[in-house]
């Protein structure tokens, strides 16, 4: 048996000429979704993130802006821009690219940005609403492999579904929306004892702990699908998820490639909640 690759880039493409659609219709409304970032810093990954993010959007349609500030920006000068931002009736989505300097609060910043303009999905008000099983923006990298594991037609109602990690960003709410499917849910992490014993239990095993190559073929049941949400380098520079590819895919049914797989969904996902809130306005 060779794993079914889920092919994150294909389904992303897929939604993207669906988004353009959307783009255009509301557009005959006068209304063009507006997406706002802002970086602050020159952390190299974050800069690519954030072109990849305004790529996408120009594709789409969707007006983007971004505001660069120095790595010394106080926390006071950004909750400034976030506010102009939330006043701001062009815009519909706010994004604070992660990490932040060490002087500014991620927390305080995500508390920040209207729970009406948070595309990403962080704000207390909104991970309450996803808890509650109520329509919310969703954190767009749980969200997009929801969305893939219902593109790919794996059951995920009645499954015992495995999260290995407890990220505000990831673990906790991929696990949420899996129980909002119905699935049997078990949080894994680094305090948990005998990981594989829990591991080789899931139905459907989801990855999310940035270390390289972390599960084997030994840790994984017969005939599970596998999410890597990890994005590392291997020994050889090489990118490489937290699940040893090549190791399990003869042993999984389905498998998220890395690059490839969960990555082209997240950025998506916050295209999709970015005209969810034009609509909103419409």
């Amino acid at each position: 048996m060779t794993a079914e690759r889920m092919n994150g880039k294909e389904l992303a493409a897929t939604k993207h000429a669906e988004m353009k659609v959307r783009v255009s219709e509301l557009a005959k409304s006068g209304i063009v979704p507006g997406l706002a970032v802002i970086l602050v810093g020159d952390d190299q990954a974050s800069q690519t993130y954030v072109r990849s993010k305004q790529k996408m959007c120009e594709k789409v349609g969707i007006h983007s802006i971004l505001k660069h500030l120095p790595a010394d920006t106080t926390e006071e000068v950004l909750l400034s821009h976030i506010d102009e931002l939330n006043n701001d009736p062009e815009i519909d989505g706010i994004l604070v690219q992660l990490p932040l300097p060490k002087q500014i609060s991620e927390q305080a910043v995500i508390e920040a940005i209207s729970p009406e303009k948070d595309v990403d999905g962080f704000h207390p008000i909104n991970i309450g609403k996803m808890m509650t099983g109520e329509k919310t923006f969703l954190p767009c990298t749980p969200h997009g492999i929801i969305e893939l594991l219902k593109a790919s037609e794996v059951q995920i109602a009645g499954s015992h579904a495995v999260v290995v990690g407890r990220s505000n960003i990831v673990g906790k709410p991929v696990g949420q929306l899996l129980l909002n499917e119905h699935a049997t849910v078990t949080y894994c992490h680094s305090r948990t004892v005998d990981l594989r014993a829990i591991t080789t239990q899931a139905d459907i095993l989801v990855v999310a702990v940035g270390i390289a190559k972390l599960i084997k073929k030994e840790d994984i049941k017969p005939g599970a699908v596998i999410i890597d949400v990890g994005m590392n380098r291997d020994e050889n520079g090489k990118l490489c998820g937290d699940v040893d590819f090549d190791d399990v895919e003869d042993i999984a049914s389905h498998i998220t490639p890395v690059p490839g797989g969960v990555g082209p969904m997240t950025i998506t996902m916050l295209l999709e909640n970015t005209i969810e809130s034009a609509l909103n306005r419409s």
